[in-house]
């Protein structure tokens, strides 16, 4: 039996990327169906409003209103796990709450990303004026580690003090350090808690050294192959299936890493929706230029042809 399963939230979730229309606002329409699109892909669920999906370019009424949106075209709340940080309590707290109200398995949520050099016992205030703030037995949170962007990261120790405090709350961590041995440090510190990998080549070790699943970037891409590893990493007999198709993960997340990765990203499900509006970014992010979009799209089609030889 695959032993992540045990683990109180796991699988593969895609950091779902946001397409906006020309004046700048959300798609909802291309974005429910690439959400659900995503599904059938093979991803247990999605991570929308992260890094990915540009949450600090929209407001808070547009976080809240692509959140609705998508799940009254059908998704299911359960499915989802939000990014629901801002970098002050009183507007985290108004994310966080709208969120627990509308279902969702768990919020994602990054420090306070503003003032650097701070201490755990200032963060420690931060994460308890939310719980607090929100006031639901229902709040389940995962820390999102990103110090190469947020330039605040999550330690085992803010994280050991937080469980403490509010038991059963802090059930995960999302891990974008591209270490795998911090990873691989939260997984041996705690019981029954998730450890997400961020980064797709590193999911494969992370769940043999006990980790929980993913979420990330290429997963709006490569589901199917992300679904492969997870399902079968702890099976021998399936050791074959999995290094290939970690090969082709590889592959992949190498191909959208060739330019700025969100609107690379963007311009190869502009390819993959068939849906030129997918190219668009919010300032500051600027799209691909005609080039690199042509130079992108030429190498999917040698990856989707390899996938599928």
């Amino acid at each position: 039996m695959n032993p992540a399963l045990n683990l109180p939230v796991h699988g593969v979730f895609c950091a779902a990327a946001t397409p906006v229309l020309e004046d700048g606002t959300p798609d909802h329409g291309a974005f429910s169906q690439h959400c659900k699109a995503l599904i059938e892909e093979g991803c247990h669920g999605v991570a929308l409003l992260g890094t990915t999906g540009e949450a600090n370019s929209f407001s808070i009424d547009q976080r809240m209103a692509i959140l609705e949106n998508l799940i009254s075209s059908g998704v299911e709340a359960d499915r989802l796990l939000p990014g629901t940080s801002q970098t002050n309590v009183a507007d985290s707290v108004k994310l966080v709450r709208h969120a627990v109200d509308a279902g969702v398995k768990a919020c994602v949520v990054l420090p306070p990303f503003y003032y650097k050099g701070v201490s755990d016992e200032g963060l420690f205030r931060f994460y308890a004026e939310l719980v607090e703030g929100v006031g639901s037995n229902d709040l389940r949170v995962i820390l999102y580690h990103i110090p190469p962007i947020a330039q605040v990261g999550i330690s085992l120790e803010l994280t050991a003090r937080l469980r403490d405090a509010f038991p059963g709350i802090f059930v995960g961590v999302k891990d974008s350090s591209g270490k795998l041995e911090s990873m691989q440090a939260f997984t041996q510190a705690f019981e029954n808690f998730s450890v997400l990998a961020g980064a797709d080549p590193l999911m494969l070790p992370l769940l043999k050294a006990g980790g929980a699943g993913c979420i990330t970037s290429s997963s709006n891409l490569i589901g199917k192959h992300l679904r492969d590893v997870f399902d079968n990493f702890f099976d021998e007999s399936q050791a074959e299936k999995v290094e290939k198709a970690q090969g082709r993960i590889n592959a992949w997340r190498d191909l959208s890493n060739a330019y700025v990765q969100l609107p690379t990203i963007k311009g190869m499900l502009a390819r993959r929706r068939s849906h030129a509006g997918w190219t668009r970014v919010r300032p500051p992010l600027v799209e691909l230029n005609e080039a690199e979009l042509a130079n992108v799209w030429a190498q999917m089609d040698r990856l989707e042809a390899e996938d599928n030889g």
